[in-house]
């Protein structure tokens, strides 16, 4: 049986950590809210630039936007890994970056035995996991989700843009968790560069769409735009889904604290018994040696 001073030492760390896990999960609530509409607002918009993408990269000529959907054979690949800045969002991090090095070991496996694999690592636990590992970093930004902006977003999709229509990568893939609700994110490895085709039994996306003023110009104009903004879709999907990771990693032990406290109470409460029931006996006896 434990002394009192041991848990009642025991229940005021309990506590002290209960107050810390309600206040972060009352923070990271917040910023889902905001992060979540942002995201919310944004996906009926990107989906739709993304089927229209798709419709037409199978149509596009020797424009300097048919580059994006240039198919070759793949030696070099950057693996963009979206992670976050900070931890306590349970298996947030870990899932992203087990996906990332499943590929390397597994469909990228010659590729990177060929050094023509290499990683961008946005967020600092994937660039701090993959640096300590030995792997290729070629790039990271960690400044990004403490500001999380349109314009600070696409400034990174047109240097991957340009990487890839420069031949510098032959494939760019994303690792991020998808937003679904505050209690669940799907894990997704999404192809960015070369554009995919739509598949040929998706009949929803085949439309013959009519072109005003000309289809260069709109062309032009859109194919880049696109991009960006499934890029930035990408990103407010992955800060979303950290933030109900988080919410949901505290909300989880901010109840564990609490059914710790009712047992360590019980516990205090067994052992304060004991003490007291030991206390009598003590007198009791005392008081029966005395008048023998």
């Amino acid at each position: 049986m434990p002394n009192l001073k041991e848990v009642r030492n025991r229940i005021d760390s309990v506590n002290s950590t209960k107050q810390i896990t309600s206040a972060m999960k009352l923070v990271a609530a917040s910023k889902l809210r905001r992060s979540m509409a942002a995201i919310l607002q944004l996906r009926p918009y990107a989906q739709k630039l993304q089927e229209f993408l798709q419709g037409l990269s199978a149509g596009l000529d020797q424009s300097d936007e048919a580059a994006f959907s240039d198919k070759r054979e793949v030696k070099k690949v950057l693996l963009v890994v979206v992670t976050s800045n900070r931890g306590l969002c349970g298996a947030f991090n870990a899932n992203v970056i087990k996906q990332a090095e499943n590929l390397i070991r597994t469909t990228y496996k010659d590729v990177h035995a060929q050094g023509g694999l290499s990683l961008f690592c946005i967020g600092k636990k994937g660039a701090e996991h993959f640096s300590r590992q030995g792997f290729p970093v070629v790039k990271e930004n960690i400044e990004l989700f403490e500001k999380l902006e349109y314009e600070n977003a696409i400034a990174i999709a047109e240097g991957l843009m340009e990487d890839f229509t420069e031949k510098k990568y032959d494939r760019i893939e994303i690792i991020y968790n998808q937003f679904k609700n505050a209690a669940m994110q799907v894990l997704l490895t999404e192809q960015f560069l070369p554009i995919l085709p739509p598949d040929d039994e998706d009949s929803s996306l085949k439309v013959d769409y009519i072109f005003e003023p000309n289809k260069e110009d709109i062309v032009r104009e859109l194919v880049p735009k696109s991009l960006k903004i499934q890029f930035y879709k990408t990103l407010l999907d992955s800060f979303a889904s950290e933030h109900g990771a988080r919410m949901t990693a505290m909300h989880m032990a901010t109840d564990n604290a609490t059914e710790m406290l009712k047992e360590l109470k019980l516990s205090y409460n067994k052992a304060r018994q004991a003490s007291i029931t030991s206390e009598i006996l003590e007198i009791v006896s005392g008081a029966e040696a005395l008048k023998s």
